[in-house]
């Protein structure tokens, strides 16, 4: 309809009868070319992109997630320590200073770790992630020394696993001795945008504190992912800010969640995103790290429910199955016939 032509900034734009690609979206193609978005470039994607242009900018999303990052990876974790946690963190079950009742238990032995990546393995998951609670480890104590045993146990019985760790902040000293032990990724969420961090995460511990120990283990080889969570109280900006932090330190991989407010929380509260909202930070993560695999982890069934498949067609190449540290998830079961059906718009599994 002629009246449909010329629409108000932010809705489609026609000329005689043929849409015109908002200018944002036109300008955010140099990336398929190799180029690089600024932070005033996101955030003008950010505000001018809305309504049905959204489509538009999911699309480019995923030119740009085929070109570079082709297929779909897979991983599981296991917590192998929960609860009872010394930090603050304003999201976290695990946290000692909230009361969330959920389940707590110190770290566990190395057969029990085994039976866990036995069935990891035999679902046919090829990354692993072994995951404990706690500030982290500045000296190698005991406890630090029985989880570089597991991990090399783990090594030995499953050579072809790809183990990635999470233990919280590591000195230079502790991110040494773990490149020793077969750690081919370690994840430290930064969570939030660095300026943001003590308002919106924790105060007992800071950013910089994340990003030395990313720093160290860089050094010794050991990739990395960095990524946090959406819906905490942040700002769109905030989320750029994050995406631009990650991009800075040239991690690996970059994990993205979407918050499920826990009860017992100070963000029991929270409102869970949009899935509009929700698609637009993912599509602008891809624009601004290209070359990196994005994973979403929890907050696909809760946040995404039915839209889970627009997220993968849109600028996600990794997905977190199996359950997460003290929520359900969904099944491997599930996520393997999710993933058979998304084959047939190309994108290829990889590790499932």
């Amino acid at each position: 309809m002629v009246a449909a032509r010329g629409r108000a900034r932010g809705c489609e734009k026609w000329n005689n009868g043929m849409k015109i690609l908002n200018e944002h979206i036109q300008n955010a193609y140099k990336v398929l070319a190799g180029g690089m978005l600024s932070r005033e470039e996101a955030i003008a994607l950010d505000r001018e992109v809305n309504g049905p242009e959204l489509l538009d900018l999911l699309s480019l999303a995923n030119k740009v997630r085929e070109k570079y990052v082709p297929g779909v990876q897979v991983c599981s974790i296991l917590n192998a320590k929960s609860g009872v946690c010394s930090q603050n963190c304003k999201f976290c079950a695990q946290s000692a200073h909230h009361d969330t009742h959920i389940e707590t238990y110190p770290l566990l032995d190395g057969e029990k770790v085994l039976d866990a990546v036995k069935t990891v393995y035999d679902s046919g998951v090829r990354s692993f992630g072994y995951v404990t609670s706690g500030y982290g480890y500045l000296k190698p104590d005991e406890e630090f020394f029985s989880i570089m045993a597991v991990l090399d146990a783990i090594h030995a019985e499953y050579p072809d696993l790809n183990i990635c760790v999470s233990l919280g902040i590591l000195s230079e000293e502790t991110a040494k001795i773990l490149s020793e032990h077969h750690c081919a990724r370690y994840n430290i969420n930064l969570q939030t945008a660095p300026a943001k961090y003590a308002e919106l995460i924790a105060d007992t511990h800071t950013i910089q504190e994340k990003i030395d120990t990313i720093k160290y283990l860089q050094s010794f080889g050991v990739k990395i992912c960095c990524g946090g969570i959406f819906g905490l109280g942040e700002t769109s900006v905030d989320r750029i800010d994050m995406a631009l932090a990650v991009r800075d330190l040239d991690v690996d991989g970059i994990p993205l969640n979407v918050l499920m407010p826990i009860p017992g929380t100070p963000l029991a509260g929270r409102p869970i995103m949009e899935p509009y909202e929700v698609a637009k930070s993912f599509a602008l993560f891809r624009l601004l790290n290209p070359k990196k695999m994005i994973k979403f982890a929890a907050g696909r069934e809760t946040a995404l429910k039915d839209f889970q498949g627009l997220l993968m067609l849109s600028g996600v190449n990794a997905l977190m199955t199996g359950g997460y540290l003290t929520t359900r998830g969904r099944s491997v079961e599930e996520d393997q016939k999710f993933i058979e059906r998304l084959n047939k718009f190309n994108l290829k599994a990889e590790n499932i």
